[in-house]
């Protein structure tokens, strides 16, 4: 193999490992679209939707399942990333409760995929190493302890059992999204404001 056969190489592989994370990060964004609005959508719709073909997919995701862990865990790295932004540890103990249920709402309205689960008829999604479901609530629960430490959230309950009914909060608050009972502000609202009643905390001037 001549010098420049060996110093063009590397080049190639950079192009080619580009030209795959774009192809994954496109197939990806379109399973979350598509499955959202229809959580049975079939591989060849995700496809289409991606601009590639079956055959792309399946070289990089063997199996349908395998593309629900594969959008499952770019979004457990988005969620985390979102919350990173809103200063969890940094904030006044009530700010960032509201940043981490203002991030919750965003979260689920960019992969409606997630409310579709509230559904009991619809397609389960499988659970992946990194679920979102166990990396996000100790950063909850985190929030809620440093709030009681600092007096301004009641101690009196276990910070793992505020945590576990907060997230029962947003979860119940979505359902009636779902439903249609509630629009995603007046759920959004009252979750923020029985949150903090349920934790003792005040956010905005609304005492708990």
């Amino acid at each position: 193999m001549s010098d420049t056969q060996e110093t063009a190489q590397p080049p190639r592989r950079r192009r080619r490992r580009s030209d795959a994370r774009r192809s994954i990060d496109a197939i990806l964004d379109a399973a979350r679209v598509v499955l959202g609005e229809r959580p049975d959508a079939s591989v060849e719709e995700i496809a289409v939707t991606a601009g590639v073909t079956r055959q792309t997919v399946y070289a990089h995701f063997p199996s349908r399942d395998a593309l629900l862990v594969g959008l499952v865990e770019a979004a457990s790295a988005e969620y985390d990333a979102m919350l990173d932004e809103v200063g969890l540890d940094t904030a006044p103990p009530a700010d960032a409760l509201a940043g981490f249920l203002d991030v919750g709402w965003r979260f689920m309205d960019r992969y409606p995929v997630v409310l579709s689960q509230l559904n009991p008829t619809a397609p389960r999604i499988p659970r992946p190493e990194n679920d979102p479901h166990d990396v996000v609530p100790p950063r909850l629960e985190r929030v809620i302890q440093r709030g009681q430490q600092a007096g301004d959230f009641d101690a009196s309950l276990p910070a793992a059992w505020l945590t576990a009914a907060v997230f029962g909060l947003q979860h119940t608050a979505a359902e009636q999204v779902v439903t249609g009972r509630m629009s995603s502000e007046e759920a959004a609202a009252v979750c923020l404001e029985s949150s903090l009643r349920l934790c003792g905390g005040r956010h905005g001037g609304h005492a708990a």
